[in-house]
């Protein structure tokens, strides 16, 4: 079965940098674009980036554009969400998500899901 695992999460101060792992197995990885969402407590899920196929196509939310890099490894079905200049409102829960026929951050869209990391930023 399809498997979808995130790493990577922790506490950090304001200014700090974080990398965010996620492998998947259980599907043909280069046959699925890629994205990471979030969720703050008493927030509602947000699409955070997304990334095609072979990875020359990434999309961002405005509130991360400029301090996150989204890439792949599909030697190593491992996509990746470098973050930096992480401010305290970047705080939640982050989840890597895989979906076969759609690009773009609607989360409904998507097919698998992992369990998620907390990345805690402090002030």
């Amino acid at each position: 079965q399809v498997q979808v695992v995130e790493s990577g999460g922790g506490l950090v101060q304001a200014g700090g940098s974080l990398r965010l792992s996620c492998t998947a197995s259980g599907l043909t990885f280069d046959d699925y674009f890629m994205g990471w969402f979030r969720q703050a407590p008493g927030k509602e899920r947000e699409g955070v980036s997304c990334i095609s196929r072979r990875g020359g196509t990434t999309s961002y939310a405005a509130s991360v554009k400029g301090r996150f890099a989204i890439s792949r490894d599909n030697l190593k079905n491992t996509v990746y969400l470098q973050m930096n200049s992480l401010k305290p409102e970047d705080t939640a829960i982050y989840y890597c998500a895989a979906v076969r026929a759609y690009y773009g951050l609607a989360g409904d869209e998507y097919d698998y899901w992992g369990q998620g990391t907390q990345v805690t930023v402090s002030s």
